[in-house]
């Protein structure tokens, strides 16, 4: 397997640094940022299980970036593959990349039954041309959106407790149940409706066990009223190397109709959870459709921080 070319990590450096989830807060030192989620990440590639660095096609000259994802192989029953991103010189004709990406999928197909999909920022218009004249078809457009927890919320406070590992399977069905079809899953016609449904029944039922990424799921405690409302939470720790970094993350949540108007509420007591860990930031990420988000956001102080957009391609 060839090794991550420098020179084309460099040419891609402004796109790259996008990755980092916060790369939009300006009192983080960029370089920093670069360094673990970017050129640094990068330049890595390879090393870690799963990644692959894939020559693009005669012509293009560039590299593809893609790791295997088993959690989500074993799940469906096809091998899924994330593509992290293409690296190429900046004066490569569209064309080519666009070939590049079409044989891409050729070569995963030769390998067999495949899932694929890569999350590109918006600002990446050479890659999402790229993919998208190769064939692979858009999914969802998401926006992330940031609220710092110096800054005070003015809603009051809702009890809320940690989701018991015996609740995990009733979560699960609340996942299924509260769809969203401009979800990335709801929205592929890979998936399919049912699939898609197991597929979120799984991640809430894994996150309340805590075999998925999730350090919390918080559900509410209010008494005489049903559990019909979860909100699964990530937490990165402070790097050591970003002053001022760390943050709580808002994986997966999901409302049914016996706790309407709880969203806001957990997502509050997301932020209060948050501070008191001492985290500075709390990331959300929603679809663009995604409207009742967007007032939660409004109400609870959330801005707008950057755009992403999930594409995805399949075997016949």
């Amino acid at each position: 397997m060839p090794s991550v070319d420098a020179a084309l990590v460099a040419a891609r450096a402004t796109e790259l640094g996008l990755h980092s989830p916060t790369h939009f807060l300006r009192e983080l030192p960029t370089v920093a940022q670069q360094a673990r989620y970017g050129t640094g990440m990068a330049i890595r590639f390879g090393s870690g299980v799963g990644e692959e660095v894939l020559p693009m096609a005669l012509g293009a000259g560039g590299q593809w970036l893609l790791r295997h994802l088993p959690w989500d192989s074993e799940f469906s029953g096809t091998t899924t593959y994330r593509l992290f991103t293409g690296l190429f010189a900046k004066d490569t004709d569209p064309q080519l990349l666009a070939q590049a990406a079409a044989d891409l999928r050729g070569e995963l197909a030769k390998r067999g039954p495949y899932y694929a999909f890569s999350v590109v920022p918006a600002e990446d218009v050479a890659l999402l041309q790229a993919l998208s004249g190769g064939g692979w078809r858009l999914i969802e457009t998401r926006l992330t959106f940031y609220r710092s927890t110096a800054e005070p919320l003015a809603v009051p406070v809702v009890p809320v407790r940690l989701a018991r590992l015996d609740e995990a399977a009733h979560i699960g069905q609340v996942a299924a149940t509260a769809r969203n079809a401009y979800d990335r899953f709801h929205a592929d016609p890979w998936f399919g409706e049912s699939r898609a449904d197991a597929l979120l029944a799984r991640y809430a039922e894994a996150a309340v066990a805590g075999t998925y990424a999730a350090d919390a799921v918080l559900v509410p405690d209010e008494a005489g009223l049903p559990v019909d409302s979860f909100l699964a939470i990530a937490d990165t720790a402070p790097d050591l190397d970003i002053q001022g970094s760390g943050l709580s993350r808002v994986l997966l949540a999901a409302v049914g109709s016996q706790n309407r108007g709880w969203h806001v509420k957990l997502v509050a007591e997301a932020v209060r959870r948050a501070t008191g860990l001492g985290m500075p930031y709390v990331l959300m990420t929603t679809q663009a459709t995604n409207r009742p988000v967007f007032r939660s956001c409004e109400k609870l102080g959330f801005r707008l921080g950057s755009t992403a957009h999930v594409l995805a391609c399949f075997s016949d």
